[in-house]
């Protein structure tokens, strides 16, 4: 998000950024009745498009998932989209190598996993996830548990299961094959993907087959309400723990506190000024 200004003090840092009113491209799609490919396509050429602009920059998002995808205004006709949350990005440097064990295991990409060398490569993976997600509504490498869903992604272990994409055509299928792949050398590029002839079609009958198909909205609906509660109980769950911190840091200062005063007492029951007027209170 644009930052516009920042005021600070001893006691807080107000930050004034960017209003992005129309929520999450995820939540927009879910309230709609229908989608066809060629409508998603809209959406995924712009989110290449921004990916393009990175990574001709040489810098390298290294966290892209629908809760980072967002819509400026969603109440035109046709939305714009706006890639957001870079705390992970990184600024690529010829000669220098960055790795990272961070991300959200869904849609990390097998390098991060190894800790290998990360490139721009390592989006590209993360855009085939998503773009597996919005045409069928499951996660390709979601296990029961995040450590079955990160060695499902070190595996390369996904299919294309019949009942979420049956009606999906055979072009968005190779446009996934072509960025889940184990080897981040051999994914397309963001360029590469906008002339891939499922976002460009080379032929009138390839423009009629994304025209016809179209994304299984139950499904996608479902897997959009699972990741919605997820993130409501993360949220919970991470109130609670600062909650916690704060309740213990609390008490960790009363402890403090009444460690230091009864030093203080003790420090003052053995001055010599103190045992002065106990020897006299006795004499007396």
């Amino acid at each position: 998000m644009r930052l516009h200004d920042l005021f600070a003090s001893k006691a807080e840092m107000v930050l004034i950024l960017e209003l992005i009113r129309g929520g999450e491209l995820f939540d927009f799609i879910a309230e709609k009745e229908a989608l066809s490919e060629e409508e998603a396509i809209e959406f995924l050429e712009q989110i290449l498009r921004g990916v393009e602009y990175m990574h001709a920059r040489r810098v390298a998002h290294f966290d892209l998932k629908p809760e980072n995808i967002m819509l400026l205004e969603k109440d035109v006709p046709k939305p714009q989209i706006k890639i957001i949350d870079f705390g992970l990005a990184q600024k690529l440097e010829d000669g220098v190598t960055f790795k990272s064990l961070c991300g959200t295991p869904q849609y990390i990409a097998p390098e991060v996993i190894n800790y290998e060398p990360l490139s721009a490569a390592t989006d590209m993976w993360s855009i085939g996830v998503i773009t597996y997600i919005l045409l069928s509504g499951l996660s390709p490498f979601q296990g029961e548990t995040d450590a079955e869903t990160l060695a499902n992604v070190v595996a390369g272990a996904y299919e294309f299961e019949e009942r979420c994409f049956g009606e999906t055509s055979d072009a968005a299928k190779d446009f996934i094959r072509q960025l889940l792949l184990k080897e981040p050398g051999q994914r397309m590029t963001a360029a590469e993907c906008l002339v891939h002839p499922w976002i460009k079609p080379l032929s009138r009958k390839q423009a009629a087959n994304r025209s016809r198909s179209s994304i299984n909205m139950k499904s996608f609906r479902k897997f959009n309400a699972r990741r919605k509660w997820k993130l409501s109980y993360n949220m919970v769950s991470a109130c609670n723990r600062l909650c916690r911190m704060r309740l213990l840091c609390h008490r960790s200062k009363e402890d403090e506190d009444l460690r230091c005063c009864e030093s203080d007492q003790e420090a003052d029951a053995s001055h010599p000024a103190t045992l002065l007027r106990r020897r006299r209170s006795s004499c007396s």
